[in-house]
């Protein structure tokens, strides 16, 4: 599942988590609905934003929800889950930016991708995905700009000249823009376009930034294409350009007219684009902080061992992190298979579920989780 906008149950009271988890089965099922069963590996967090924005705008008279059966992620329980024209963008949003992922890992021949056999079956079954987009695309909705990603990534990439972090992020963040402003339409919003573009635009700027950043390590040690270096911004410069991209987010969401602004997906909109996106880029932070991984420890030089495992050792580590109660409270954490250090996204969690203002929805800076502000929510 991709994506940085990773909520738990630490950071949304129950109400909002079962309204986050409707709209992701929704995004799930319509892509099952819509392009058949192994589309629904391309579920995206980030994706059902739009799901989320559309509910948001929209009355409660004029929302869609469906009842799903048992499914192996929900435990074999069944739920009420959203359906209609926003879940079936978010789906279309996803299939393409898997699309996008799947292409790009195979152009970098990542992993097992270098294996011809492997890469072949990849790349066809991206090119399937991005072919059924535009017949399938939702009503009204130009999927060109979602299309276009990975061939305009490819240009910057190899233009010539130096670029600059906008000119790279530029691509993404266009697309994010485009599949914002369209939720603005599916509402009946018109108005909201023009903020929900620009929000767009930060979040994609933001989701790129981050990407670069958590693979810098990787992407140094293999020799690939990273951003933070192309540029030569660095990674202070970076995570500077990611934290303007969150307080764009803070300051365009309020413009974005709600007919319910208390309501529980206008809520949910506020508590993943203002404040997942701040934890999402602390979780960077705290993960470039780290020792570089550019250079293995040697034998002998005291270091734990953090050599990939095989498979009995991944799954003993994995149960040692449950049981130990790791996987909850340590960030970073030692990757139970890789044995590389990597972030946590459900570490520095405060449960304050219980306090009854919901204050989480506007903690100020600095403060306390449970200090109430006056951020509108």
């Amino acid at each position: 599942m991709l994506g940085i906008v990773r909520p738990c149950r630490h950071h949304l009271p129950p109400a909002l988590l079962r309204r986050w988890a409707a709209h992701l089965c929704g995004t799930c099922l319509a892509l099952r609905d819509g392009h058949g069963q192994l589309a629904r590996t391309a579920t995206n967090v980030d994706a059902l934003l739009v799901s989320v924005l559309t509910a948001a705008q929209t009355t409660t008279a004029g929302r869609h929800d469906r009842h799903a059966g048992p499914c192996p992620a929900r435990g074999m329980r069944t739920a009420t889950v959203v359906a209609g024209d926003g879940a079936r963008l978010a789906a279309h949003a996803a299939l393409l930016l898997a699309a996008g992922h799947l292409a790009d890992h195979v152009d970098d021949r990542q992993g097992v991708l270098r294996h011809r056999p492997a890469a072949a079956l990849t790349r066809r079954v991206a090119d399937r995905w991005s072919a059924r987009a535009r017949p399938t695309a939702p009503a009204g909705f130009d999927p060109s700009a979602l299309l276009a990603v990975p061939a305009r990534q490819h240009a910057v990439e190899h233009a010539a000249g130096p670029l600059t972090l906008d000119e790279v992020t530029a691509p993404t963040a266009d697309a994010v823009a485009a599949a914002f402003a369209h939720t603005a339409v599916l509402a009946g919003r018109p108005a909201n376009a023009a903020p929900l573009a620009h929000a767009g635009a930060a979040f994609g700027r933001l989701a790129h930034l981050l990407d670069a950043l958590e693979d810098l390590d990787d992407d140094r040690r293999t020799g690939r294409w990273n951003p933070v270096d192309a540029t030569g911004a660095g990674v202070p410069a970076t995570a500077a350009a990611a934290r303007a991209q969150v307080a764009t987010l803070g300051a365009a969401l309020p413009v974005v007219e709600l007919p319910d602004p208390h309501g529980l997906d206008a809520r949910l909109a506020h508590r993943l684009l203002v404040h997942e996106t701040e934890r999402a880029l602390e979780r960077t932070c705290v993960r470039t902080e780290q020792p570089s991984t550019d250079h293995p420890p040697q034998p002998g030089d005291g270091t734990p061992g953090r050599g990939p495992r095989g498979l009995v050792g991944g799954c003993v580590a994995a149960a040692g992190l449950c049981c130990t109660g790791q996987l909850c409270c340590a960030d970073p954490i030692t990757g139970p298979w890789s044995g590389q250090p990597r972030s946590n996204p459900c570490a520095s969690c405060c449960d304050c579920t219980e306090c009854g203002c919901d204050c989480c929805d506007g903690c100020s800076e600095g403060g306390s989780c449970c200090d109430c502000c006056s951020c509108g929510n």
